[in-house]
This record gives structure tokens, sequence and C-alpha cells, in this order.
């Protein structure tokens, strides 16, 4: 980890090696691929440190995902994918993450590689998962599963402290995702949703309707037939009078206060056009002239002051200022290693070194940054 904390223009295994004293790139290749780490109990002593320093009962945890370009097809769970820190389609791995932020700090606090469900099938079974050490007995996992087992490894430790959960759509529109989250009714969720998510703002009547099938009575719930049929969020957000709109600002991270409409109403999700969830749900607009909308939705309490949905609809910042932070000053990005326990033990570095330097900030005193930090470090 010395080597990450270096001045090396690449931090990737074999300059990092060179750059120490009696370093063998072969020996530090083997440690990191190869050597079997207890990464749980590694976790669990990192976590309880991240509590100790930053740990809030109002701690937020966020849901998030990076990808990590890469040439070739002998990386584990490389292929053509959505990118999402490059914004288009490309040749890459995708990690899973959980974030932690309260108001004294921010940390990367689980981690999961996504294997697409390609890898899965037999000439990537035979051709790759061997060369790249895959776990025999691992099976597919969505992205929204791995958020799952993240959020359950973290609950089970009962370290990290916290009541909010933050994610994007992706893990928002998962019925698994929100199912888990709701487990403990103390947690309060804000998630994205598309778009084109159907909603009713009223609770739409319901009938039963009886009929015969394969000789059988069946019951059948309908949607009364009077009823509006669900519209989208984004017809909702669109034809809302401005009456219902209020302008805050939301702090981003380094861009600083931006301020943005914002609406909540009460609405009642739609399921397969079947009434489903009543939630809260909150519209961004943007303020330009052709505005852009984000849609999110939440189990808080009804009386829930409209500021905290503001607060929380703004903290993705502070995962994507631990993705840029690590990939920046300790090469979260710049891994050659193709192997599956690789990637994990790479991954697991650059968190504790992102935590150590935020350990050092707050020792130091919060004008301190990480780049200042790295500065002293040198020294």
């Amino acid at each position: 980890m010395s080597g990450q904390f270096g001045k090396l223009e690449r931090k990737s295994i074999e300059p990092i090696a060179i750059s120490i004293q009696k370093g063998n790139v072969r020996s530090m290749q083997r440690f990191v691929s190869d050597v079997t780490w207890d990464e749980d109990s590694m976790l669990n002593k990192y976590r309880s440190m991240v509590s100790e320093d930053i740990g809030d009962n109002k701690g937020v945890l966020i849901f998030d995902e990076s990808g990590f370009r890469k040439k070739g097809n002998d990386s584990a769970g490389v292929q053509r994918q959505y990118c999402g820190n490059i914004g288009k389609i490309d040749n890459c791995q995708v990690g899973v993450f959980a974030g932690y932020a309260s108001e004294l700090g921010y940390a990367l606090i689980g981690k999961r590689l996504f294997m697409p469900e390609a890898w899965f099938d037999d000439e990537h079974r035979k051709k790759y998962w061997k060369k790249c050490n895959v776990p025999r007995d691992l099976v597919f996992r969505s992205k929204p599963q791995l958020a799952v087992d993240i959020l359950r490894e973290i609950r089970k430790e009962d370290l990290i402290r916290y009541t909010y959960i933050a994610a994007d759509s992706v893990y928002g529109q998962s019925p698994e995702f929100i199912a888990e989250i709701e487990q403990d009714q103390q947690s309060i969720y804000l998630v994205g949703i598309s778009s084109d998510s159907k909603c009713w703002t009223e609770q739409p009547v319901t009938v039963e309707h009886t009929y015969r099938y394969g000789g059988k009575q069946q019951t059948k719930t309908m949607v009364e037939k009077t009823e509006h049929k669900p519209i989208s969020v984004d017809m909702l957000a669109r034809n809302l009078n401005e009456y219902f709109w209020y302008r805050r600002s939301i702090s981003e991270g380094t861009k600083g206060p931006v301020a943005y409409d914002f609406a909540r109403l009460q609405i009642v999700l739609s399921k397969n056009g079947f009434p489903d969830k009543k939630v809260i749900l909150i519209i961004r607009r943007s303020i330009d002239k052709h505005p852009e909308y984000s849609y999110f939705v939440s189990n808080a309490p009804a009386d829930t002051p409209l500021q905290t949905f503001v607060w929380l609809s703004g903290l993705r910042w502070p995962i994507e200022q631990s993705f840029e932070e690590a990939k920046t000053e300790l090469g979260m990005d710049h891994y050659e290693v193709r192997k599956y326990p690789g990637w994990n033990h790479h991954m697991l570095t650059c968190m504790l070194g992102h935590f150590f330097l935020w350990h050092l900030k707050i020792k130091l005193g919060k004008k301190s940054s990480c780049t200042d930090i790295l500065e002293n470090f040198y020294r």
C-alpha cells in the first residue's frame, strides 16, 4: 500500500514493486492475485474503524457502481457493457460498491465484482474460469442482488450506524433490493426510479372478480373500470402546477450549492397495472431553458420535511468523490490483475488506503484535502 501512496504516475503492481526497496514483481503479483486473504476479518475490522471515526446514527448508505476499462477478454467479468464513468458501452469490468457518508466524512465500505450472465455459459466456464480463478460455486447475481448481499453483510456485522439508504434507479427499480431495505423498519430510503414508472395520485378502487378456470373457481383482483389508468411519473411532473414546486439548493461535493426545483407528492405505484406500494414521490427539476427531471421514491413518514429529501437527493456525490479520489490518488483503476481474487484484493487495499487518508484528514483538520495529506505524507 505504500506504493499506492507514492508519487508514481502509474500505480499497478510492477511500478510499485520496482519503486520499493527489495521489491519483487512476481512475489507481489502472487500476493495480490493468488494468496488467500481473510477478507471477512479485514472488512470487519475496517468497518469498525470507519464507525469509530465517522459513524453517526443519521449516516447514509449509498449504493452505486463504477466501471474499469480493460483490454482483451481474459479478466474476470470483463465484457462490453455500460461503463458509467465514461458514459458509454465499452470493454470493461464493473464493480458494485457501498459507500457511507455522515457529516464527519465518507468512505467505501463494501464491494462486489459484477460477473455478467454470459460468464456463466459453458464457453466462458471452460475457457476463463480456471485462468481467472473464479470460485466454482459462484452463481449469477444481478447488480441489485449484489447490493442486497452487501447490505445483508453490513447489517449482520452491526458495526455501521445509519438511518438512510440512497441509490439510483438501477437499484431503486429492483423489488428485491427494496424488500431487503424494508426488512429493517427503521431504515428510510430515497431511490431513483425511471421516468416511465407508472403511478396513481390516489389509491384506485379494486374489485374481486370471480371466474372458473380448469373446472375450479378462481378469484382475481382487478382495478375498477371507472378508475383512471396509471400515468408515468414523467407525465405527472410535466403537467404539475407551478404551485407545487419549491426552489432549493443542494450541495454536491466540490461543485458547491446547486439550485433545483422540487415537488413532493404521495402516490401509489403501479405494478403490472395493479396498485402496489404507497410512497412519497420526489421530483427534481433543473433550472434550465430545457429542464431535466429526476425521480425518486421514499418510504419516509408523510410528515418528513422536504429538506430531508432535498439533502438525500444530492448524496450521490460522496461515493462518486470516493471513486474519484481512489482513482486519482491511489490507482484504483490502474490495476492489471486479471483474476477474481486479485480484483477483490486490489479494491480492498484502495478502500483501506482511501479511509487512511480520511483518518489523517480528521487528525490534521477539515481544511486539508486528500492531495494535501499525500503531500505531507511524502515529506
